[in-house]
């Protein structure tokens, strides 16, 4: 069994992303990475001219698959993923499967086409479907209660799956929350670019450093 799913934020690629998938040599998890400013390239072409939900969908997923490859060509003890099977496969072998996700969302159903939907959401189903715990590693501490870059704004320690339902936040994804009370999953929200505050959850450790945690009580 694959204990965590690890999400590294493309936000956090190239540097920070090597430097912290480095530090989870030897921890039993997967990695879905991120489509970081490919995704949003597309996003801003998709917002100047407009194209169809589908190829957007895919074309997203796409980079993330572009930056898994690029992740895992700079480690020694990752492995590329194209299905859930491979991947306890890799993971019974000693390594660190690396998921190579249009393989299995581009036709999964239950995942609908938008931009509500990013790599946030796409680890939790994964998570979901390998019974792993889901850990998020972004570009910033945690969840605020308003857009990070604002001066005043405070980092939420830990919030519930259904407040978070109504909540206009921009470091997560807006189907996370859903897909969390539906899986019956909580969740960590950390900041990807200190590895060790990733290694301390993961470890179950004492974590006395900024994160959030959502909680499905």
């Amino acid at each position: 069994m694959i204990e965590w799913v690890i999400k590294i934020g493309g936000s956090l690629f190239p540097n920070h992303a090597i430097k912290l998938a480095e530090a989870l040599e030897g921890q039993n998890c997967l990695i879905v990475v991120g489509g970081g400013e490919f995704a949003n390239l597309i996003r801003k072409y998709d917002s100047n001219i407009g194209f169809s939900n589908d190829v957007t969908h895919e074309t997203a997923i796409n980079s993330m698959d572009i930056l898994a490859k690029l992740l895992n060509d700079k480690l020694a003890f990752t492995e590329l993923s194209a299905s859930f099977e491979e991947a306890e496969t890799i993971s019974s072998s000693g390594k660190i499967p690396i998921m190579l996700c249009s393989n299995i969302i581009l036709n999964e159903e239950s995942l609908k086409h938008s931009w509500e939907i990013t790599s946030d959401s796409i680890a939790t189903f994964i998570a979901n479907e390998l019974d792993s715990n889901i850990l998020i590693a972004t570009d910033v501490d945690g969840i605020y209660n308003k857009n990070p870059s604002e001066t005043d704004a405070k980092l939420i320690n830990e919030i519930g799956v259904r407040k978070l339902l109504s909540f206009n936040e921009s470091s997560i994804d807006l189907m996370l929350p859903v897909l969390l009370e539906e899986y019956g999953f909580d969740c960590y929200v950390v900041n990807g670019k200190f590895p060790d505050r990733i290694l301390s959850i993961i470890q179950n450790e004492n974590c006395e450093f900024p994160y959030t945690f959502i909680n499905n009580q």
